[in-house]
C-alpha cells in the first residue's frame, strides 16, 4: 500500500438541498471551503500533505454515485487518504447506513481518518470504538 499524503475536502450541496436548506449561504460550497480549510489549517499538521478538493456541486447526498465522492473513495482503496473532511455528516452522505459503513468499516480498514467539522467528529479520537449514539441519530436525522 503506498504512503498517505492526501488530506481530502469533501464539499457537496445537491438542488434539492438549495430548497429544503433555510441557509442556502450556510452550506455552499464556497462556505463549506472557508470551513474546512480553516480547521485544516487550525488543527492538522499538513507538513508533508496535499490537502486536496473533492466537490460534487449539484449532486444528491442520498446517493454514493457522485463523480468527486467515487474518485475519492478509490483513492481510499488505493491507500493515497490520510484524512477525509466534511463540514457535516449530511455533506458526506444523506444515508445513514451508507454513511455508518464507511465510518465503521471502510475509512478504519484503510486507515482513513474521518473528521465532520461541525459535528464535532473525529475517528482519531474515538479509535477504536463506534462513533456514537449522537452521530448516529445526526445521521437518521439527515
Amino acid at each position: 500500500m503506498s504512503v498517505k499524503k492526501i488530506i481530502a475536502l469533501y464539499l457537496r450541496l445537491s438542488k434539492h438541498d438549495e430548497d429544503i436548506e433555510e441557509d442556502l449561504e450556510s452550506n455552499s460550497i464556497g462556505n463549506q471551503r472557508e470551513i474546512l480549510r480553516e480547521y485544516v489549517k487550525r488543527h492538522l499538521d499538513t507538513v508533508g500533505f496535499e490537502v486536496r478538493e473533492f466537490v460534487d456541486d449539484g449532486f444528491s447526498g442520498t446517493s454514493m454515485e457522485r463523480p468527486a465522492m467515487q474518485a475519492l473513495l478509490k483513492m481510499v482503496e488505493e491507500g493515497k487518504i490520510y484524512a477525509i473532511v466534511v463540514k457535516d455528516l449530511s455533506r458526506f452522505a444523506r444515508n445513514y447506513l451508507k454513511s455508518a459503513y464507511y465510518m465503521e468499516k471502510i475509512f478504519p480498514a484503510f486507515g482513513v481518518r474521518f473528521i465532520c467539522v461541525n459535528d464535532s467528529y473525529d475517528s482519531d479520537s474515538i479509535a477504536y470504538q463506534l462513533p456514537g449514539m449522537d452521530m448516529a441519530f445526526k445521521g437518521i436525522i439527515h
